[in-house]
């Protein structure tokens, strides 16, 4: 169970990209600014995010820039975008991992644990008993297991997925749902 109240200004925030912060491409990936579309109330939820968590972390995989179809420089203007968009509505992103390795055994590639190790070696502060994942598919779930952190999924495009596993600690049906019960607490 996530501990919703104890949660404070000494925890991390991990969060997936697509599929929480923005729509997913179904059997595809974004390849451009132009394709990226926040989902509604995101950037209420940064804002709400930016007051409790000293630390606001993305950790993406990204094979679509592995297998050649998305431009490397095509993912580093989303990124830049979303950030500067995420800031002007009064959030805030303080680092973004992405892993582009087409192996699934690569070390950063989630499920494996290496973005998470990469923010805790730039950001020593970070303690993973105080800190959360937030995703959409089980590959983030049990990102968060291996790296010994809570989870948070969100349902918003894996709907078969069982809402009772044991790799999930909450379920929010969106993450301006899952700011809203922080914030409310």
């Amino acid at each position: 169970m996530l501990p919703l109240q104890t949660i404070d200004r000494n925890w991390t925030l991990f969060l997936d990209r697509d599929g929480v912060i923005n729509h997913e491409k179904p059997m595809d990936y974004i390849h451009t600014w132009g394709e990226f579309k926040f989902y509604d109330g995101v950037q209420e939820a940064m804002r709400i995010f930016a007051k409790i968590f000293p630390r606001i972390i993305i950790v993406t995989n990204q094979k679509g820039v592995g297998k050649g179809i998305t431009k490397l420089e095509n993912l580093e203007v989303i990124h830049s975008n979303m950030k500067a968009e995420i800031v002007a509505g009064g959030g805030r992103i303080d680092a973004i991992y992405f892993c582009s390795d087409l192996d699934d055994n690569s070390p950063n590639r989630k499920p494996q644990t290496g973005m998470g190790k990469q923010a805790i070696e730039q950001y020593p502060d970070i303690k993973i008993e105080n800190s959360i994942m937030v995703g959409n598919t089980m590959s983030d779930m049990q990102f968060g297991r291996n790296l010994g952190v809570f989870t948070v999924f969100l349902p918003t495009t894996r709907h078969e997925v069982a809402l009772d596993d044991g790799r999930i600690d909450a379920v929010y049906p969106s993450l301006i749902a899952f700011a809203r019960a922080l914030s409310g607490r």
